[in-house]
């Protein structure tokens, strides 16, 4: 009888949705659905942030720093295209078939570092494939989640939620693909295939996920795809003076928690180099993930407050490893990892909350695009300082890089309360 109570219940829901549908009236879709979304996100991160801590890997393998760090600028040549392009084409063709490619791609890309012989080519190609799935990834998945968190599809979400899912389906995605990369290099066999194939295992279960997500119905401009590359929203005097100077200090901040940090401890963790990268992986990411709560509190629509303490976290982080580059101590770079992680977290949600409330309809998959491409420079941050070590040390490269962070916060500072969004603007956006 339980059995046939649940059926008839389940009977009379679809049949009041096909009635609701015929009637012209939309749909409620569950809140869940864009999960969906969220494991498509989940998965790119993964692909594209799993080889972070294999980078003492191949150091240990014999590559050089430079070419080691330029592994990172491949991706981040992958990550930009996709960025810029695939927003503009999302809303002519649909979230839908962009994030199905994003997660196929993620896949291959792991296919290719797998069965690939063992060389630069490579590498730098499957890391480029990778940059491009994240690249769709975060600039779809985040306008995508965005529009399935608030009506027709979920009446209960608040103004901040798409992003909020967004930063945190990445984030996940990003330590949870380093996290076991690493455990299984440091302790699996074949660590230079063994944690790619996984990754091609988790792309399958979240590319039948995102298929079966609901879309808003794509606009199906006719005006030529340059035109909406080009957003128009970018010039916005909001967008300048806050987003802008934010955005390189995102991932900025993780490729000193992680990319640098290990490379200078190399010294002092041994054989154990890899497992440390991985440990200062997760710590930087997970802390991104504990502080969420906190960046939804500290987003305000009349200035820019999570900004700002983004901002203020990223310069501590950097001071205190600028003077870590010195004592060179593996647990004090374990707390600067927690401080840049948060600085990272909340500086992800602030500066989506303020894209989201500048961009009208026809520029939010666009505008997020560029501001994701402006955060992702911060990726070639490492190679930069890679580079610069040539000529001084790493103390004085990083206190010049806090120096920039510190500039950055006081234009934000300057423009905090300024441009602010009028009340519906604000409305029509969330």
């Amino acid at each position: 009888m339980i059995w046939l109570r649940r059926g008839a219940g389940i009977l009379r829901s679809k049949v009041a949705g096909g009635l609701s549908e015929m009637r012209g009236i939309p749909k409620q879709v569950g809140s869940s659905r864009w999960q969906f979304v969220a494991l498509a996100m989940f998965c790119c991160g993964w692909g594209g942030n799993q080889f972070s801590p294999l980078l003492a890997m191949y150091r240990e393998l014999g590559y050089p720093s430079a070419t080691v760090d330029a592994f990172l600028g491949a991706y981040v040549i992958g990550v930009v295209p996709g960025l810029l392009i695939a927003g503009p084409l999302s809303d002519r063709h649909g979230r839908k078939p962009l994030m199905i490619v994003a997660t196929a791609v993620s896949g291959l890309a792991s296919a290719v570092m797998a069965a690939a012989p063992p060389g630069e080519l490579s590498v730098y190609s499957g890391r480029f494939l990778a940059g491009i799935a994240v690249g769709i990834a975060m600039t779809v998945g985040s306008s995508w989640i965005k529009e399935l968190s608030g009506p027709p599809y979920e009446q209960s979400a608040d103004a901040g939620s798409g992003a909020r899912r967004a930063s945190v389906a990445a984030t996940a995605g990003f330590g949870s693909g380093a996290a076991v990369a690493g455990v299984l290099a440091q302790w699996a066999p074949w660590p230079m295939v063994l944690p790619y194939l996984v990754q091609v295992v988790v792309a399958v279960p979240c590319l039948v996920a995102v298929s079966r997500a609901p879309q808003p119905p794509p606009a199906g401009f006719r005006r030529p795809l340059w035109s909406d590359v080009k957003v128009r929203a970018a010039g916005n005097r909001r967008f300048l003076g806050v987003a802008l100077p934010l955005a390189p200090w995102i991932f900025g901040a993780v490729g000193i928690a992680y990319a640098v940090a290990p490379q200078l401890e190399t010294s002092r963790t041994g054989h154990w180099q890899l497992a440390y990268a991985t440990l200062l992986t997760v710590v930087t990411l997970g802390t991104g993930v504990a502080v969420q709560p906190l960046a939804k509190r500290l987003d305000s629509v009349a200035s820019a407050r999570a900004s700002l303490v983004a901002l203020g976290l990223v310069l501590v982080g950097v001071l205190a490893s600028a003077v870590n580059a010195d004592a060179r101590s593996p647990w004090a770079a374990v707390a600067v990892a927690a401080v840049l992680g948060a600085g990272y977290s909340i500086a992800l949600v602030a500066g989506l909350r303020e894209v989201q409330r500048i961009a009208g309809a026809r520029d939010l998959a666009g505008l997020t695009g560029l501001y994701y491409a402006l955060s992702y420079a911060g990726f070639l941050l490492p190679t930069a300082l890679a580079l610069a070590s040539a000529v001084a040390s790493y103390t004085e490269l990083l206190l010049a890089v806090a120096g920039m962070v510190g500039c950055s916060l006081l234009v934000v500072l300057f423009n905090s309360t300024r441009n602010v969004p009028c009340r519906s603007e604000i409305q029509e956006v969330s």
